[in-house]
């Protein structure tokens, strides 16, 4: 049985702070762990975490095995707004990982369903995603799975939709020079994670976390599969949930877990 777990958390801050002591935990107990990690600005906070708790707690990186969400297609690694640099820059330049330890999807490759199924066989044969991390677009991406993706879909090439460029806009210095296609982890791919991870903060997160959780499994809402997930964590700041019908009984089945169960 599927199970969602959403944690409301009061600010930006303290929901990055229990992301990253899930994912601490987790890399404790379990030092060559498979992570997926997303871009973007929400899990910013949550990385500093993560690098500050390796300066200062000593926490080992060095075995585990990295996977990202999604890469451009056709933007050099050394790109500036390539996910390679944003990874590099944010993390993993800062927490010791050995560079083979790292798959981010090559959007230089020059035969791309090839690259993709390469990344999926990479994966399987690590053992599979332990943790991955997802943020959320406000049209209810995860990843750069667009509204209508396949609830099945694997790693593959994905075209931005408008909405998706213009958020993207201020990295490139305007939308026009962002890429109209990108290489994504699919939903399928997604879903195959043990444990699923997602981070949602601010108010332009509010309804696609509303329907992410409490509305119909839709391709429409491509993050709402998660709600068939075996574990699925939703970490929410206040006003990432404002828009949810059950924040009461979701702040009451979290303050009332078992220690066991607890972070």
């Amino acid at each position: 049985m599927g199970a969602m777990e959403v944690i409301i958390q009061s600010d930006l801050r303290q929901a990055s702070l229990l992301g990253a002591r899930i994912i601490a935990r987790h890399v404790q107990g379990k030092p060559d762990a498979v992570l997926g990690f997303a871009t973007g600005k929400t899990p910013l906070l949550l990385y500093q975490f993560l690098v500050q708790m390796h300066r200062e707690q000593g926490l080992d990186f060095g075995r585990i095995t990295a996977f990202n969400l999604d890469e451009y297609i056709g933007l050099d690694p050394s790109h500036p707004a390539s996910f390679h640099s944003y990874m590099w820059k944010n993390l993993f330049g800062h927490i010791a990982i050995p560079d083979e330890r790292v798959n981010i999807p090559n959007g230089m490759a020059p035969d791309i369903p090839a690259a993709c199924r390469e990344f999926e066989e990479t994966i399987k044969s690590s053992g599979g995603i332990d943790i991955q991390i997802l943020g959320i677009g406000r049209d209810g991406h995860i990843g750069f799975n667009e509204p209508s993706s396949s609830l099945t879909s694997r790693t593959r090439i994905k075209t931005l939709t408008a909405e998706t460029r213009k958020d993207h806009g201020e990295d490139f210095g305007g939308e026009e020079n962002v890429p109209l296609h990108v290489i994504t982890m699919g939903l399928g791919t997604i879903m195959e994670s043990r444990t699923c991870l997602l981070l949602a903060l601010g108010k332009a997160k509010a309804r696609p976390i509303a329907q992410t959780i409490e509305g119909p499994i839709t391709a429409m809402v491509p993050a709402s599969i998660l709600q068939l997930h075996q574990r699925a964590i939703v970490l929410l700041d206040e006003e990432a949930a404002s828009e949810l019908k059950k924040t009461d009984y979701y702040r009451w089945v979290y303050d009332h877990k078992p220690n066991w169960q607890k972070y």
